[in-house]
């Protein structure tokens, strides 16, 4: 590696067109909107997802705007013979990928006295060993390749700051950002540059169905937390436009809003107000939860102030 290139890596996919991108949790929320505008840019896709049904109305979608899908099908990329054999087929008809974006991916809040074991496995078997299946499967045949790429692993702001009762998904965003930062140098010298995607607030689907342990999502305050949540989230599209920038710019951490690049910043910056922050945010949590236990189950014991 030349002197200049321990400074600067050229975006190895300064454009789209043309190029052969997979997208997993394709069929809806970011996944989607990527798809759609990556087709609109030119990309030949090779698109998944767990469910068969919103994957082939996509595919039909990007088709009838003029797009190319290469290739589909459906799958869950938790189970790693499946990504295995999908992997081989793809490389059989399709070729190796320019592009590699891990989408996929499903949420559960809660905290560890309401949290099971399912849960915390879930998070870590779909958001971080999901992509790290899809990493060895495709990435591999990009480094023999020798021309390059990119590799897209969408974490979160929970994979940046501490948000509350966030502790079974930050493993898996966590982790993923871990892997992420890891590969941005094991594979610079194979010009293969590395995004990693920290979305905050963003109105997708997974919003209306993440798992709240412990929390009545029915009760009315609840229910006005997740509207109030809807108001500030960025748009699919929004994020969808941000991926696809920072993929042709190179850039290793791509927010797709403000408030959660200023949230990392201030982090980094002033640990103390930072840690204030997150205990007033956490204490508010524990407030609703005190309001709206689930119905099946009796309220949060009553934390005394020597028991925090």
């Amino acid at each position: 590696m030349s002197l200049k290139d321990l400074f600067y890596l050229a975006p190895p996919v300064r454009s789209l067109r043309d190029r052969k991108v997979l997208i997993t949790g394709a069929a809806s929320g970011i996944g989607r909107a990527t798809a759609l505008a990556s087709a609109a840019q030119g990309a030949q896709l090779v698109v998944t997802d767990l469910h068969p049904e919103p994957l082939d109305e996509l595919v039909a979608e990007v088709g009838a705007a003029g797009g190319t899908v290469l290739y589909h099908q459906a799958g869950d990329v938790s189970d790693y013979d499946w990504v295995a054999r999908f992997a081989k087929t793809v490389d059989a008809e399709v070729g190796v990928m320019d592009v590699v974006m891990n989408i996929a991916g499903i949420s559960a809040w809660g905290t560890v006295e309401n949290l099971e074991h399912k849960h915390w496995k879930a998070m870590v078997d779909v958001n971080l060993m999901g992509p790290i299946h899809i990493i060895e499967c495709f990435v591999p045949q990009m480094v023999v390749r020798g021309k390059g790429g990119q590799l897209v692993n969408v974490s979160s702001a929970a994979g940046l700051i501490a948000l509350p009762w966030h502790a079974a998904y930050s493993a898996s965003k966590f982790g993923l950002r871990g892997v992420s930062e890891v590969l941005r140098f094991d594979l610079r010298r194979h010009r293969i540059g590395v995004s990693l995607v920290c979305p905050g607030a963003v109105a997708t689907p997974l919003v209306n169905t993440v798992d709240i342990v412990g929390i009545d999502r029915d009760n009315e305050e609840v229910a006005a937390a997740i509207g109030g949540f809807h108001k500030m989230a960025a748009s699919p599209e929004k994020a969808a436009e941000a991926i696809i920038k920072g993929i042709t710019k190179n850039r290793f951490i791509v927010y797709t809003s403000f408030d959660i690049r200023f949230g990392y910043w201030w982090s980094r910056k002033f640990a103390f107000p930072y840690e204030v922050a997150m205990r007033i945010a956490n204490d508010e949590f524990t407030r609703l939860a005190r309001k709206a236990p689930p119905k099946s189950q009796p309220a949060l014991r009553q934390v005394k102030a020597s028991d925090a």
